[in-house]
């Protein structure tokens, strides 16, 4: 066991490569965005970026976890390449033109009073969503075939290409343009697209990660078995359901705004401010990432093993720590890291807290799937994040029009507790692991506890002072899981497997 968990964290950390530095870079580029551009401007970004996550469910339709399930099952893997990579770059041929024909009055009717979407935004986000979704099995057989490193690198590539061309369209040539310098950079640039471009910048890093990854699909047979791909869809559907309520536990609070606040141009600023302070949860959202994208083919490959599921348990804590580090690590820090975004948007810095904790019970969220993956009752899972959707739907209904985007942060983490509390209900019904409730109960409230005790100077003036109080609680903390846990870690070196005492925090 010691060995398997070992590999997961190595994974997580190859997988964080290709996770952590583009999701920093990304973050990188929200400075010159919020200080750039107005909220409004930056609502564009937000809403727009929201349905692209939302029509990528749709496009992938649950097919990457199918391609998981049934490349570990089947003595043919060729086949199954073949079968779901055909089968979505022909849907996502489809979808897209069906989208594109419509793609002006989508841009009218998404248009502001203080903003407005141009048609080449809509076809850049429809061009995105489809790339995207072709990738995706060349990107999950790497992953199947634990290729860790050339998956890190390709998804590097992706966003060093799409921040070094937003920097560039965004900060070079718009500098040139506004200085009313006449030469090639000012020429490169319409301030017609504005903010646009950070769409045309990703465009063009997917189109390049699409020729690195030709090798993969030079090798593809425009054939694909039939009967494979009814068990595949079958499979998979009710993930499709499961993955289109997760976006909209993430995703709709962003679009919602403008649907349910009166006034349309207060709407489009509160977007934009939630979007930009959305950004500030970064650390959470890219371990998270990181480790799913090494726990999915872990848990599926661990299977089969006598000690998986103290594996699956011991990993939970360990999990809910880090992702509890990074809790504190961010909101005791939160007084230099606003200056990442614009003063006009750090009127939402309050909900980033909420949107921490969101994130972590997602994490949660994630490690609990494994049971009705595993067991292939994947129904479970669509019906735990229609549940969680419900919650979302309902709190911003009632909330948004009188709180705004606050509304939506709380929103976000009800919904995800919901989900965590009702998966594992289910799990313990139907595939019980032992976690260690009582260990993690104990470390969120020592987390949680130190948070609220930073509130007792919040009134000091000098934020260096601030800051290192903040940090001490972080040091302590970080602290106090060394002396609980590290007497577990060496046993768990020494034995190479989970006893009894290797999981006792307290």
């Amino acid at each position: 066991m010691a060995s398997g968990i070992k590999k997961l964290a190595g994974q997580t950390v190859i997988y964080g490569l290709g996770t952590i530095v583009p999701r920093f870079l990304n973050y990188l580029i929200t400075p010159f965005l919020t200080y750039g551009f107005t909220a409004s401007e930056y609502g564009i970004n937000s809403e727009l970026y929201a349905y692209i996550s939302f029509l990528n469910v749709i496009f992938t339709y649950g097919m990457e976890t199918a391609f998981f399930n049934f490349n570990s099952k089947l003595d043919n893997k060729k086949d199954v390449f073949n079968t779901s990579l055909v089968s979505l770059i022909l849907s996502s041929t489809v979808f897209s033109l069906l989208l594109i024909i419509f793609a002006s009055p989508l841009a009218n009717s998404l248009s502001t009073p203080n903003a407005v979407y141009p048609t080449q935004f809509i076809i850049w986000s429809i061009l995105i969503i489809a790339s995207d979704a072709i990738m995706t099995i060349p990107f999950a057989n790497l992953r199947t075939k634990n290729k860790a490193l050339t998956f890190s690198l390709l998804k590097l590539g992706n966003v060093i290409i799409n921040f070094g061309l937003t920097i560039f369209f965004l900060k070079v040539c718009r500098s040139a343009y506004l200085a009313n310098e006449q030469n090639f950079f000012s020429s490169l640039y319409n301030p017609e697209i504005g903010i646009g471009y950070a769409f045309l910048a990703n465009l063009i890093a997917n189109i390049f990660t699409l020729l690195f990854l030709s090798k993969q699909f030079l090798s593809l047979k425009f054939n694909f078995n039939t009967a494979l791909l009814k068990e595949m869809l079958s499979y998979a559907w009710p993930l499709l359901i499961l993955g289109l309520a997760g976006m909209v536990n993430e995703t709709l609070d962003r679009i919602i705004l403008k649907k349910l606040m009166v006034d349309k141009s207060a709407a489009q600023e509160a977007q934009g401010i939630y979007g930009a302070c959305y950004k500030i949860a970064i650390l959470m959202t890219i371990f998270i990432q990181a480790f799913r994208f090494a726990a999915e083919p872990f848990f599926f490959g661990k299977a089969k093993e006598k000690d998986s599921q103290r594996s699956y348990a011991l990993i939970m804590k360990y999990f809910i720590i880090f992702c509890l580090f990074l809790f504190l690590g961010t909101v005791m820090n939160l007084d230099w890291i606003k200056y990442f975004i614009g003063d006009n948007f750090r009127s939402g810095l309050k909900v980033v807290p909420i949107l921490l904790l969101a994130n972590l019970c997602l994490g949660v969220v994630y490690n609990l799937s494994i049971w009705y993956k595993l067991s292939g009752k994947t129904k479970f899972g669509a019906m735990i994040a229609i549940f969680g959707a419900a919650i979302t739907i309902i709190i911003n209904v009632i909330f948004v029009p009188a709180y705004s985007y606050v509304a939506c942060a709380w929103a976000t983490l009800a919904a995800y507790a919901g989900m965590m509390v009702l998966s594992y209900i289910l799990g313990q019904k139907y595939f019980p692991i032992k976690y260690n409730v009582r260990a993690i109960s104990v470390y969120m409230i020592i987390a949680l506890g130190f948070y609220f005790l930073s509130f007792t100077y919040d009134s000091i003036e000098n934020t260096v002072l601030k800051v290192v109080l903040n940090n001490l609680f972080v040091i302590f903390f970080a602290w106090i899981v060394y002396k609980l846990e590290i007497s577990n870690i060496k046993k768990l070196r020494a034995n190479g497997n989970t006893t009894n005492q290797s999981d006792q925090p307290v």
